[in-house]
């Protein structure tokens, strides 16, 4: 299982018109909770990538071997083959993805038209996050990061309880998905955030952040701080009222999609109008 070769995932690929966007899943996540945006963006006429994130899609402990800077690269590689395709390529992500995406804008300002951070995840503080995980980081330097996994326990990151049990029964069954987060990925991840909040008033995309006030993961103020350090001039911040942390998968799934939708095709005009 080590030794698969992760390029050969599937992943989510919907051909649509000239201008794709690339969707980037979150920390021991899959493209599935990306899977109703896919098909709203592609209903819209995008042309629409989900590709596994290196690492996932596997064994537990291939993606334990797996660095943040491997993460990134898995994306990057994607991103560059749709950019030498399609007319445009806009990146959005979920959770931990979108710290990837905000790493991209910085690295491709001149090729990205819009950015969307969906329940942006560079603090674990939300209300169901235990009290200790700020010491998580520390125990890496330990033996512990050898062996210690967090546990994913319910709500999820859903509030919508039928939603919540389809995902408790999936995650054991659906490939690409896990129960547990392995201490030494959360440790890469937190690296990545502090590298890519390093980088944020450089970010000049144009970009959409949409976060819950009820995220169980990553409270609003990882929206807020977004919103202050961000270098772009074109900011829209939308927050949602019935939802938790899975924004992609929950009551307000379509106002998600359709919110990233108008802005995507407004973005675009706004490019087309500077090209004449």
């Amino acid at each position: 299982m080590a030794d698969k070769d992760r390029s050969v995932l599937p992943g989510i690929s919907l051909s649509g018109g000239e201008h794709a966007v690339l969707l980037v899943h979150g920390l021991t996540g899959s493209p599935q909770e990306l899977r109703f945006l896919a098909k709203r963006l592609n209903q819209a006429g995008y042309t629409v990538q989900v590709p596994y994130l290196a690492g996932h899609g596997t064994d537990l402990k291939d993606l334990m071997k797996t660095t943040w800077q491997d993460w990134h690269a898995s994306m990057r590689d994607v991103f560059c083959s749709l950019a030498k395709t399609y007319s445009t390529v806009s990146v959005a992500g979920l959770c931990m993805g979108a710290v990837i995406a905000l790493h991209l804008a910085h690295e491709f300002p001149e090729k990205i038209p819009a950015v969307a951070l969906l329940s942006t995840t560079l603090f674990y503080d939300g209300w169901t996050v235990p009290w200790y995980t700020f010491l998580l980081p520390y125990a890496y330097y330990t033996p512990l990061r050898y062996f210690y996994t967090y546990p994913e326990t319910e709500p999820y990151g859903v509030k919508n309880e039928k939603i919540r049990q389809r995902i408790k029964k999936s995650l054991d069954e659906e490939a690409g998905a896990y129960a547990k987060f392995p201490l030494s990925s959360m440790a890469e991840h937190l690296r990545m955030n502090r590298h890519v909040r390093k980088l944020m008033p450089a970010i000049m995309t144009p970009a959409l952040i949409i976060h819950s006030h009820e995220d169980d993961m990553a409270s609003v103020k990882n929206a807020e701080y977004l919103q202050q350090h961000l270098g772009s001039t074109v900011v829209r911040t939308v927050l949602l009222d019935d939802c938790y942390h899975m924004i992609t998968v929950d009551n307000q799934r379509e106002q998600v999609a359709q919110e990233l939708i108008d802005f995507l095709n407004a973005r675009l005009v706004v490019s087309s109008e500077n090209c004449h």
